[in-house]
């Protein structure tokens, strides 16, 4: 019939809720089922906050215009800030990564995110991430943030192949245009990831940054 309902013990709004749940990272068949669960029992104002936050992120967030920092204000607090060092710009793969070197409370620059490294057997390329933000920043210091000229560059991207990769490229068309370009320390592990480095490991990085 028309109106018959898939093959499910769950009312179909239920099923639906699992199947949504089923697909974040990490989320498999039981998990999801007792997430659907949690919000089944919580009070309705409880479980409308979940949804509320996810709305307000998917409509108030964005790339800041400047280092391209997930933010709800554009230019990014980071950015506008009269107590960072604008001249100084950490660049780094994603987002997540900004986090964790400013949760480390030992760096005062700026950033610029990539939103990812060149990586040719996934067919991505420099023109693929935002290099030529990066370019443009240093090239016009009035797309910089607060309209400072940049004198130095680190790389911050992750010690692996990728990332080496990445940040040679960088570092080459920062020598053509007379720009100091230093990287992190090796307090970071060959092949590691950023967002896993633990507080003291990323402060010793930043602190003990090395001259390419």
């Amino acid at each position: 019939m028309a109106n018959e309902r898939p093959n499910s013990a769950y009312p179909e709004c239920v099923t639906r809720l699992i199947e949504e749940f089923g697909r974040l990272p990490g989320i498999g068949r039981r998990s999801a089922e007792r997430l659907a669960f949690f919000m089944l029992k919580s009070p309705e104002g409880e479980a409308l906050k979940l949804a509320h936050a996810i709305t307000d992120v998917k409509r108030k967030i964005r790339h800041c215009s400047v280092c391209w920092n997930l933010t709800d204000i554009d230019p990014c607090p980071i950015c506008v800030s009269t107590a960072r060092d604008a001249s100084t710009i950490l660049v780094v793969e994603q987002p997540k990564d900004l986090i964790s070197l400013e949760q480390t409370g030992m760096y005062r620059g700026v950033y610029h995110v990539l939103m990812g490294r060149i990586d040719p057997l996934d067919g991505v390329g420099a023109d693929s991430l935002t290099m030529k933000d990066l370019l443009r920043r240093v090239e016009h210091p009035e797309s910089n943030a607060r309209g400072v000229a940049v004198r130095e560059v680190i790389l911050g991207m992750n010690p692996d192949m990728e990332g080496e990769s990445t940040g040679l490229q960088i570092a080459a068309s920062m020598a053509r245009r007379g720009i100091k370009v230093t990287r992190l320390a090796r307090g970071l592990p060959a092949g590691g990831q950023i967002e896993y480095a633990s507080k003291a490991v990323l402060a010793d990085a930043i602190a003990c940054r090395q001259e390419l």
